[in-house]
């Protein structure tokens, strides 16, 4: 069975993923969607590598090449084109764009009710000030389109808002729902795989921001049902079968949705809960593949 396998670079997880599809007896091929051409000529109006004009049995998509906005729109239609001549894409381009867009996350899981910080998202400088103002809690900003942490700002007032050209010219802004105990922060991200959350792990640190890239520990946490509950109940708001949610406690102990992520990443992950995240991955793919039906000889790598 074929799988074709998106991703920005052969980092370790790309290789784990080879490995886990090649141990359920499938053959993932790593792929960049810059290699995948439109050919309105072709049998199928596309162009894969290895591939030719034949069609995988699925896409697993593990990274996204960065790119300009033209290079970008192309590949995600790469697979929006894959998804409609009905190979089943995971993650849907759909819920790709939902999460790296977190205005588009935010206002998923506000419209689906579920519990997540106030957020606003504005393009002038002007009106950010009047949000800071007007808001009695400390405002993290965030990069619209950013991960692992990085570029978060912790405003509190509005003279510490950056110009329009630091934020390339949208302003997220969330109220800060952490808390401190005992001079560590910490919040939690839970693995969604499936419909199902399948992995947890507690991330710890002396500064506000937990994240794994920027320092922050995975601990392994037991069971949560409520946080595994609202994991779930997210990543069904952005439309995502394979997410990283990640939540926190408020001051008064109630559970926020803070974001989801569409392509996580898991080292900090397995280490702490010493699960095997692409063998998971890989598995719980091929099962969506059963249960549509889908069958080998449609491709073969």
């Amino acid at each position: 069975m074929g799988i074709a396998l998106v991703t920005a670079d052969l980092d370790r997880h790309a290789r784990d993923l080879v490995a886990a599809f090649a141990a359920l007896g499938a053959t993932a091929v790593p792929m960049d969607l810059a290699a995948i051409a439109f050919d309105t000529a072709s049998p199928t109006g596309l162009v894969l590598p290895t591939f030719g004009t034949r069609l995988p049995a699925a896409v697993c998509v593990r990274t996204l090449d960065a790119g300009s906005f033209e290079q970008v729109t192309r590949r995600l239609a790469v697979l929006h084109a894959l998804e409609a001549l009905g190979v089943p894409v995971s993650n849907p381009p759909a819920a790709i764009e939902r999460c790296v867009d977190k205005s588009a996350t935010s206002f998923r899981l506000a419209h689906a009710g579920l519990p997540t910080p106030r957020s606003f998202v504005v393009e002038t400088r002007a009106e950010a000030v009047r949000i800071v103002e007007r808001e009695t809690v400390p405002m993290v900003l965030k990069p619209l389109f950013g991960a692992q942490g990085k570029g978060l700002m912790l405003i509190r007032e509005p003279d510490e808002l950056p110009e329009p050209e630091a934020v390339a010219g949208v302003y997220y802004l969330q109220r800060f729902a952490g808390r401190a105990i005992d001079g560590r922060f910490s919040d939690y991200r839970v693995l969604v795989s499936h419909g199902r959350a399948v992995a947890a792990m507690m991330r710890r640190s002396s500064g506000w921001i937990t994240n794994i890239k920027q320092g922050g520990e995975g601990i392994a946490t037991p069971p949560d049902p409520e946080l595994e509950a609202l994991a779930v109940a997210a990543a069904q708001a952005v439309g995502a079968d394979f997410c990283g949610v990640d939540l926190v406690r408020d001051p008064e102990g109630a559970a926020q949705v803070i974001e989801v992520n569409s392509m996580p990443a898991w080292t900090g992950l397995q280490k702490a809960t010493g699960l095997d995240i692409a063998a998971i991955r890989a598995r719980d793919l091929l099962a969506r593949l059963r249960a549509a039906a889908v069958t080998p000889e449609r491709a073969t790598a």
